[in-house]
C-alpha cells in the first residue's frame, strides 16, 4: 500500500530514541489511504519536506491474472506521474525509481504558492511483463506552516548516500538526531533534499560501493551552535582551499553513519537576509498618443528599376569583359602567351598522333624491334616478312647443324657407347687453333 514516513499514517520509527521520533514528527506526512481505486490525499505543509512511496507490492493486485493469496509475484513495475492535465510534475516535486523491481518515491518541498490548491498527480503503473496498466490520482493538499520558512537553514552534503537511500525514514530521521544533537533547537525540520547529479555533480563510477551524494537541508528556530560555526574560521576555510578536511570537533556524531563534507556545509540567517523586493508602480495602462494611425494609400506610386537594372546586369558585364580583353591581350599579345599557346598545340598535336596509332592495329613492325644480325654467325640477315614473323615463338638462339667454325667428333662413354661433342675452331693471327682438337683425337 502507498505509506509516508513517520506520523500516524504508520509506524516505522516506533521504539527509536525520544530525540529522533520528535525530529520525525516535525516532517511527518498524513496520508489518507482510500480502498478500491478512489484518490488518496495527502496533507504536507509548505516548506517541509514532502515523501510519498509508491509500493510495487499495492499495484500488483491491479494486473490480472490476480495473484492468489499466498502467491508471490514479482514482476517488473514502472510508474509514470504527472499533474493532471499537464505532460510533468509541478516544479517542486520530482520522482526517483532507480530499477523497475524498486519502489518509486514523489519527493519535495512544496511552496507557498500552492497553499490552499489541491494539486492532483495523475500515478499510473506499468506491468512491463504484461504491458497492463493501472492508474491511481493523488491529491495533495498543501497547509501553510505556522513559521514558514524558519529563520536559520543549513544545508549538509553526504558523500556516503544516495537520494532513495537518504529518503527513508529510518535514515532521514538518524540523520536529524544527529544534527539535533548538534545545534540543540527547539524546532527542527527537514526542508528539502537534492541529489548530487542535480547540482552539476558527476555519475560515480560503478567501483565498490560509491554513492552519488546528496544535499539535505535543514531548518531551526535558534542560532547555529559553536560547531556549526568552526566551518567559517579562517584555519578551516584554508584547509577547504587545500582540497584538505577541516578539523570539526561534531564531526564524530555524524561519521558512524554519515561522511559529511563540511567543506560544502551552507549556513543562511534568514533574519539579517536584506530583501531586495521593490513595489512595482502600476501605470494606467494606456500608451501615450501618437496620433491617428494612417494606413497606406491604396495607390502605390510606380517605381524605376533602370537603376537596379544597371547595377544588377550591366556593372558585372562591364567588368567581365575588361577582365576578357586584358587575358586575350596576355595570351596573344605577349611572348609569355604565344610560348603557352605553341606548347599547348605541340602536346595538342602529339597526343592526337598516339590517339591515331593506337587505333590501327595492323601496321608492320617497325625495323627497329626485329633482328639484324644472326645470332650465331653474325651474318647480316634480311628482315623477315611481316606474315610470316612472330616476335613470340622466335628463339633467343638459334642453333645450326652445319656452320664453317663448328666440328663434331665421336666420345666414347662407357662400353659401346660413343656421344658427339661440338668444339669451336679458334685461329690465332689467322692460323687455325687444332690443339683441342688433336688432343681429343689422341684419346
Amino acid at each position: 500500500m502507498l505509506r509516508a514516513p513517520g506520523g500516524a499514517g504508520g509506524g516505522p520509527c516506533v521504539g527509536r530514541s525520544s530525540a529522533t521520533a520528535a525530529a520525525l514528527i516535525l516532517f511527518t506526512v498524513y496520508t489518507i489511504l482510500a480502498r478500491g481505486r478512489a484518490d488518496r490525499n495527502v496533507y504536507p505543509s509548505a516548506g517541509v519536506l514532502f515523501v510519498h512511496v509508491l509500493e510495487r507490492e499495492y499495484f500488483k493486485g491491479e494486473f490480472p491474472p490476480f495473484p492468489k493469496p499466498g502467491e508471490v509475484s514479482n514482476d517488473p513495475i514502472t510508474f509514470n506521474t504527472n499533474l493532471m492535465g499537464y505532460p510533468d510534475r509541478p516544479g517542486w516535486l520530482r520522482y526517483i525509481q532507480r530499477t523497475p523491481y524498486s519502489d518509486g518515491v514523489l519527493y519535495g518541498s512544496p511552496t507557498a504558492d500552492s497553499v490552499g490548491r489541491p494539486t492532483v498527480i495523475e500515478i499510473t503503473a506499468y506491468n512491463r511483463r504484461t504491458f497492463e496498466t493501472a492508474r491511481h490520482n493523488l491529491v495533495i493538499n498543501i497547509m501553510s506552516a505556522e513559521d514558514f520558512p524558519l529563520p536559520y537553514q543549513a544545508e549538509f552534503f553526504i558523500r556516503n548516500m544516495n537520494v532513495e537511500e537518504m529518503l527513508a525514514s529510518e535514515v532521514l530521521g538518524d540523520f536529524l538526531g544527529a544534527v539535533k544533537n548538534v545545534w540543540q533547537p527547539e524546532r527542527l525540520n527537514a526542508i528539502n533534499i537534492t541529489s548530487a547529479l542535480d547540482r552539476g555533480g558527476r555519475v560515480p563510477l560503478p567501483i565498490g560501493d560509491m554513492k552519488e551524494g546528496v544535499y539535505v537541508m535543514v531548518g531551526a528556530d535558534v542560532p547555529f551552535s559553536s560547531c556549526l560555526r568552526e566551518v567559517e574560521n579562517p584555519q578551516n576555510q584554508l584547509r577547504c582551499s587545500q582540497e584538505m578536511e577541516p578539523v570539526i570537533t561534531c564531526d564524530k556524531k555524524f561519521r558512524a553513519q554519515f561522511s559529511i563534507d563540511w567543506c560544502k556545509i551552507s549556513l543562511v540567517d534568514r533574519t539579517k537576509h536584506v530583501s531586495t523586493f521593490q513595489e512595482v508602480v502600476c501605470g494606467e495602462g494606456i500608451l501615450p498618443d501618437g496620433g491617428e494611425y494612417r494606413p497606406p494609400p491604396a495607390s502605390l506610386k510606380s517605381r524605376d528599376y533602370y537603376s537596379d537594372f544597371l547595377v544588377t546586369l550591366a556593372v558585372p558585364s562591364a567588368v567581365a569583359l575588361v577582365l576578357f580583353l586584358v587575358l586575350a591581350y596576355v595570351m596573344c599579345c605577349r611572348r609569355e602567351g604565344v610560348i603557352q599557346l605553341v606548347h599547348h598545340s605541340a602536346i595538342q598535336k602529339s597526343t592526337k598522333e598516339l590517339r591515331d596509332m593506337s587505333k590501327n592495329r595492323e601496321i608492320a613492325w617497325p625495323l627497329s624491334t626485329l633482328p639484324v644480325f644472326h645470332p650465331v654467325t653474325g651474318e647480316i640477315i634480311p628482315p623477315l616478312p611481316t606474315d610470316s614473323y612472330d616476335s613470340t615463338s622466335m628463339p633467343l638462339m638459334q642453333t645450326q647443324p652445319n656452320l664453317p667454325h663448328q666440328t663434331q667428333i665421336p666420345q666414347q662413354r662407357a662400353a659401346g657407347e660413343f656421344r658427339m661433342t661440338t668444339f669451336q675452331r679458334f685461329e690465332v693471327n689467322g692460323i687455325p687453333e687444332e690443339r683441342k682438337l688433336t688432343e681429343a683425337l689422341d684419346l
